[in-house]
């Protein structure tokens, strides 16, 4: 059975203050990335030290909580027990503000990140099925063949239209129509405005300068400049914004009577022309200057260039930084076919996976090992964020020595020129990329294969010449092997304990509850009661740790340092709180038999839901037995359970 998250869920979303501190949540490939109204109700120092959570990283706007491979897990769990909504965002007033707050630099790298973000499983999916098409071309494979053509077009269709793609993300991040946007989208890379007519031009625009432009039709008397929008990045964005502004506009502005149909076309009347006459134009000049000065300062000297890249692309990944290098990327992929931007960075993830290796090797940490070999796994498919957050980070020297390997590796990519001829995934998987379409640039390939072995030895040399640091600066590798294990029961001094029952009801074994969460001890052991009474009173002297906004149920750490869940009600999330009332807060301190809670029981029942109520040892682990002293029925406040050590 599949691990359940929703305990790591309400505690990570509890220890980033709350539901009201978040405007918006997304994930990447291993990170939760939240974006807080106030970085400072964070705590930052329990989720660091919290066991199913790598690190924590405030960089680019985000509050970045990395978790590791199952980080979709964990996602999915904070959608499915909060009100948090994941993409777009929970929605804001008319009066708050849009985005993370932050320097110029941290709103536009949020602003890459958010745009991308949602896409990228998409984007390195359709880039293997374009490298496996250059694989089988390679192979003999007729490019005029059906076989080619289908798989072709099954990855390359999403490159192709990725403007539209790229119009829904913008749209959410912008908080306007995806409707409306992919309209937008849908008139740049109309046919008969991509391709020129079947005529002479009637003039020339910017003649002799890198801007010239044949026009062959005019709009109310204005030139048009007809360009092909396919897989760009910046026009998009730049009028889904624009379109963005119109729509509120004339939302306010036009009566309730007519709005539905006005709205929309009054703002496509306008965002579409301004978009084709000068939007378009100019972002995709705007894209050709900033590609083309940083491909000039490459040519330069592509060996010293791509050093540099590799060398400083982990630091660039985990601050964010590499989300504006991005759409320069694609835009290389457009306008010449080939990418000579990021592939310096390619062979980063080899060097730390060598550099990982020789850790794992040395250390005589377990929990090094623990960490490091399922870090090592993922890593040889770019995947490296459990590696640098998990150990070489912290350890501080093996990072600097994976990012000195990856500069020298970088090196060697510049010396042996290689390119991306599309993109795709990470590590291993980047190799299809390097395969050269036309079938001329065969040595590519091997190159690409050349460069990631020659990163993956230097790292693991180096490391192995080096001292590994303890993970734990404070503890000898000796002593962190048993501190590891014991580290919660040191931390909150856990003592047995008796937990007396909550609310008056009849007792039922926790396997009974028609729930598999909680029937099968997915968030730990317990008992469960079927309510007689509509009050929760506190079971032990106790700290609120946790206080649901609907008030659905209630998370406690008791004196002695058990840690409890009571969950009234079956799904009763879904109710939003309306028969439930709450007489304490998050972080109160209460006494035994206190008033926690009350609920409408007929209101309940009558919604469709059952008033089973869970009472959970949440860390379960931390006993040798948790076992309930009752059978049939209980009173409030009479003894359930005992907790031994």
């Amino acid at each position: 059975m599949a691990k359940n998250y929703d305990n790591l869920a309400r505690d990570i979303v509890a220890h980033v203050g709350g539901e009201d501190n978040v405007t918006n949540l997304v994930h990447c490939i291993t990170r939760l990335r939240f974006y807080l109204k106030d970085e400072t109700k964070a705590d930052t120092d329990y989720l660091s030290n919290h066991d199913e959570i790598v690190t924590v990283v405030k960089a680019g706007g985000q509050y970045q909580v990395v978790i590791g491979n199952h980080v979709g897990d964990v996602y999915n769990a904070i959608l499915n027990t909060s009100h948090i909504k994941g993409a777009g965002g929970i929605d804001v007033d008319e009066g708050d503000e849009e985005g993370p707050k932050g320097s110029l630099l941290d709103r536009f790298i949020a602003l890459m990140s958010g745009l991308f973000q949602p896409i990228l499983a998409v984007l390195s999916g359709a880039g293997v099925l374009k490298g496996l098409a250059a694989i089988i071309a390679v192979l003999g494979v007729e490019k005029t063949s059906g076989t080619y053509l289908i798989i072709n077009a099954a990855g390359d269709g999403f490159f192709q239209f990725l403007p539209m793609a790229l119009a829904i993300t913008a749209a959410r991040k912008f908080k306007s129509s995806e409707f409306i946007a992919i309209a937008i989208a849908g008139a740049m890379l109309y046919p008969s405005l991509v391709t020129p007519v079947d005529t002479d031009p009637v003039m020339t625009l910017f003649k002799g300068s890198m801007f010239e432009s044949d026009i062959f039709m005019t709009f109310a008397g204005i030139p048009v400049i007809l360009q092909s929008y396919y897989s760009t990045v910046v026009p998009v964005i730049v009028a889904v914004f624009f379109g963005s502004k119109l729509e509120k506009f004339f939302k306010k502005v036009i009566p309730d009577t007519i709005k539905l149909a006005v709205v929309p076309a009054l703002t496509l009347l306008i965002a579409v022309p301004v978009t084709i006459l000068l939007i378009g134009p100019i972002s995709n000049w705007a894209s050709d200057i900033v590609g083309g000065v940083i491909s000039a300062v490459i040519d330069f000297n592509q060996t010293i260039a791509y050093a540099i890249v590799g060398a400083l692309w982990q630091v660039f990944v985990m601050f964010g930084l590499h989300w504006g290098l991005i759409p320069i990327m694609y835009n290389n992929y457009a306008t010449q076919g080939f990418d000579t931007v990021l592939v310096g960075a390619f062979g980063a993830s080899f060097a730390q996976i060598g550099v990982l290796l020789a850790v794992i090797f040395k250390s005589k940490e377990k929990k090094v090992k623990r960490i490091g070999w399922p870090a090592f796994v993922t890593g040889i498919f770019g995947i490296t964020e459990p590696a640098i957050y998990g150990i070489t980070l912290p350890m501080k020297t093996p990072f600097i020595i994976s990012c000195i390997a990856s500069g020298i590796a970088g090196a060697l990519v510049g010396f042996l020129k290689l390119v991306s001829y599309t993109s795709g995934g990470l590590g291993v998987f980047k190799y299809p990329t390097f395969l050269d379409p036309s079938g001329v640039n065969t040595m590519n390939i091997w190159n690409g294969v050349i460069v990631s072995v020659f990163a993956f030895v230097v790292g693991f040399g180096m490391m192995m010449l080096a001292k590994v640091p303890a993970l734990n600066s404070k503890a000898s590798p000796k002593e962190m092997s048993s501190v590891d294990e014991d580290k919660k029961e040191n931390t909150i001094n856990i003592t047995d304990e008796m937990i007396n029952s909550p609310i008056s009801g009849s007792v039922i074994e926790l396997n009974q509850v028609p729930d598999p969460v909680f029937a099968t001890g997915a968030m730990g052991q317990g008992i469960a009661i079927d309510p007689t009474g509509n009050t929760i009173v506190a079971p032990a002297d106790a700290t609120v740790n946790l206080l649901f906004p609907t008030k659905h149920a209630i998370g406690l750490v008791t004196d002695g340092g058990a840690e409890l869940l009571i969950h009234v009600g079956m799904d009763t999330v879904a109710l939003e709180g309306v028969p439930f009332t709450a007489y304490v807060t998050s972080g109160e301190k209460v006494k035994a038999g206190q008033k926690l809670l009350s609920f409408d029981k007929e209101a309940i029942t009558k919604a469709g839901y059952s008033v089973v109520t869970p009472i959970i040892v949440t860390n379960t682990n931390a006993y040798n037995t948790v076992s309930s002293q009752v059978t049939g029925s209980v009173l409030e406040n009479e003894l359930l359970l005992t907790l031994k050590k």
